[in-house]
């Protein structure tokens, strides 16, 4: 398992979920596996009440699965739920462009672009990982351009079935459209083009469905339900 530095000030319960979740999404903790309250302690070096209270969390969004004296198990990948996390991303993540469009100052676009020039170098670098870390945080920048980080905090505890898909991808699809998407999204918002932004970010987040082929050919048949 991939562990994580510490916050300050980060409780128990807080930093398993982060682990646990981060650990989810880049598939070290695999779709079908079981995992351990106990293991999942000590490799933390916590107590088992947090990790409980943090499988518990993430049950009730259906990435992990609790039978009582069995222990969890990862939720396969159920494609219906992925779209259902990306229907709600993609309401929030369409108004927010629009509101980028209208705030973005020059000192905001270059921030996103100094986002951009990472991308491309971790693209061509083959280090998924890392991608994907800057692809997260080119959107956190949108949010926080629009004044709605919290929203972005709210939404990312909510879409772990898409981020798996979205990990997924990276190493799955050949010819990678992220980076390309980033760019042109960034441009319609240095234009103020808020229908174009809104129409790019639409197709960006919509990529998994043509992605979903490649995805399937790729990882085991067993992490699909």
């Amino acid at each position: 398992m991939r562990l994580l530095e510490r916050y300050p000030r980060e409780n128990g319960r807080e930093y398993a979920l982060r682990v646990i979740k981060n650990n989810i999404i880049r598939l070290e903790l695999a779709p079908g596996s079981r995992v351990s309250e106990k293991n999942l302690a000590d490799e933390m070096g916590l107590s088992r009440t947090p990790v409980r209270e943090a499988l518990i969390e993430l049950a009730r969004g259906g990435i992990v699965e609790i039978y009582p004296q069995r222990g969890s198990v990862v939720s396969l990948i159920d494609y219906s739920l992925v779209e259902e996390a990306r229907f709600m991303r993609g309401v929030m993540e369409n108004a927010v462009i629009k509101l980028v469009c209208e705030m973005a100052s020059p000192a905001d676009i270059l921030k996103l672009g100094e986002n951009l020039k990472l991308q491309e170098f971790y693209l061509d670098s083959a280090d998924n990982g890392r991608l994907m870390e800057l692809d997260d945080e080119f959107h956190k920048l949108l949010f926080d351009i629009a004044q709605k980080s919290r929203s972005y905090l709210l939404m990312q505890n909510l879409t772990l079935h898409f981020d798996r898909v979205r990990n997924m991808a990276l190493s799955a699809v050949k010819e990678l459209k992220i980076v390309q998407d980033h760019q042109a999204i960034v441009e319609a918002v240095r234009r103020h083009d808020a229908a174009e932004a809104g129409a790019l970010m639409e197709t960006h987040l919509s990529r998994y469905r043509i992605d979903e082929e490649a995805i399937r050919r790729k990882y085991d048949a067993k992490f699909f339900k």
